[in-house]
């Protein structure tokens, strides 16, 4: 077996680093590796390859005096990393390797984007202290940005400091113990009643369209009317019901339906068809007419062209496409003037659904439902709507003031006409011994 990168080294010359690293690749041929710099956007060494010719004492000077040439060491990396700038620590942590949905890439990039004129992007990582993000996010403000994209800038600027913390570009987190910007406000959810106006506007769309085909049977702009109308319906009877996310709608097949039991384990991020948002696969109990829902507009629409393939939403009755995220929410859209509704949207029914079972107290059953990874996203999204069931609390309390002091007696201690509160002493004597 040949020799190891290190075997040649010491144990002293191996604990020390930027002295680079040696190997015979073949009798008298010595590779000597040196680390040269860093990548930031990989968040690794970069190292340069010397071949040397000789024996081993030859090999050894010349792996010493290329270290000290070339060599650097990870003091040099940090402080070449500390002078880095804001803007290129950006650039870099978007062009790192990450575990992100192309959705939060597509997200990333734009913000980043937005940020590429700003001044903060020319502040050096060693002068970036919480007093100069904060003066930045004041003066976003002052800007007229609104609440979520300071938050997002922040949550940006965060990760991207700490992947460098954690990828050794910085000894310390500059933004350590640093409180962000106030979230956003709780998002808005569709209530009962909009859902209620939303399927009638469905129901008299699929109607009129019906009533168009019986006229005129044989057309087929007609049917392609009437189909997009059921879907219409469909979408908003399945959204409504099962809590999922637009994009996991797009891309649901009528094989995902076994009985009443949904399968959720796809979605589409940014167009591309992937695992769910939190990489897991979930499984809800659809109501008895949302799933005959589904079964019966497969049925009708298999015997008017045979399909190709079992996707639940589609242009064609063919379904040998599904629909994207986008084409799902314009058709929602288009509901809106007939049902009343401003701006209704297929993430506000998935709101409307967690809203409801928090106000229920059905925290656990409302994580389940919509698919979430950890609980306490459900209440931090949801808190707003979790019901006021703290009357045994407020009774003991009540009992523990009454306890403390009882009202004066009518006549004695009176301010105003009104009885004066009198707190109970109780005297506590320590027995003789």
């Amino acid at each position: 077996m040949r020799a190891s990168y290190r075997d040649r080294a010491s144990a002293a010359t191996r604990s020390k680093r930027g002295t680079g690293s040696l190997r015979e690749r073949s009798p008298g041929v010595w590779e000597v590796r040196v680390v040269i710099g860093f990548d930031p956007g990989r968040g690794r060494s970069i190292q340069r390859s010397f071949t040397v010719r000789g024996d081993a004492a030859l090999a050894a000077r010349a792996r010493r005096e290329l270290a000290a040439e070339y060599g650097s060491t990870r003091t040099d990396m940090r402080r070449a990393a500390s002078m880095v700038t804001v803007g290129e620590l950006l650039e870099g942590y978007l062009g790192s390797a990450q575990l992100w949905k192309p959705a939060t890439l597509a997200s990333h990039r734009h913000v980043v984007s937005t940020l590429a004129g700003d001044s903060l992007c020319r502040c050096r990582l060693q002068s970036l202290t919480p007093a100069v993000l904060r003066a930045a996010i004041c003066r976003w403000r002052d800007e007229g940005v609104s609440v979520p994209k300071v938050s997002a800038r922040w949550l940006l600027l965060r990760g991207a400091v700490s992947w460098a913390v954690a990828e050794g570009l910085l000894r310390l987190n500059p933004l350590a113990g640093m409180r962000g910007p106030p979230r956003p406000r709780p998002r808005r959810h569709h209530s009962l009643d909009e859902v209620r106006r939303l399927l009638i506007a469905a129901g008299d769309s699929v109607a009129a369209a019906r009533d168009a085909f019986t006229r005129q049977p044989g057309s087929a702009a007609c049917a392609r009317r009437l189909f997009a109308a059921e879907q219409s319906l469909l979408l908003v009877r399945l959204a409504a019901d099962c809590g999922a996310r637009r994009g996991e709608l797009a891309v649901l097949r009528l094989s995902d339906l076994d009985g009443r039991i949904l399968t959720i384990e796809r979605s589409l991020s940014a167009g591309v068809l992937g695992a769910t948002k939190s990489g897991r696969t979930r499984r809800v109990t659809l109501g008895t007419g949302t799933a005959d829902m589904i079964r019966r507009h497969f049925q009708v629409w298999a015997a008017q062209a045979e399909p190709d393939e079992d996707w639940l939403f589609s242009p064609s009755p063919r379904r040998s496409a599904y629909l994207t995220a986008d084409a799902l929410s314009h058709r929602l859209t288009r509901l809106g003037p007939a049902s009343g509704i401003e701006h209704p949207a297929l993430h506000r029914l998935r709101h409307g659904v967690a809203t409801y079972l928090v106000d229920q107290g059905r925290l656990l059953k409302a994580q389940a439902r919509l698919g979430h990874r950890d609980p306490a996203t459900t209440l931090r999204h949801y808190s707003h709507a979790a019901p006021l069931d703290d009357t045994d609390v407020a009774d003991d309390l009540d009992g523990l003031l009454n306890d403390l002091g009882m009202p004066a007696p009518p006549g004695d201690g009176r301010v105003g006409g009104a009885p004066v509160l009198r707190a109970t002493r109780r005297e506590h004597r320590t027995p003789l011994r």
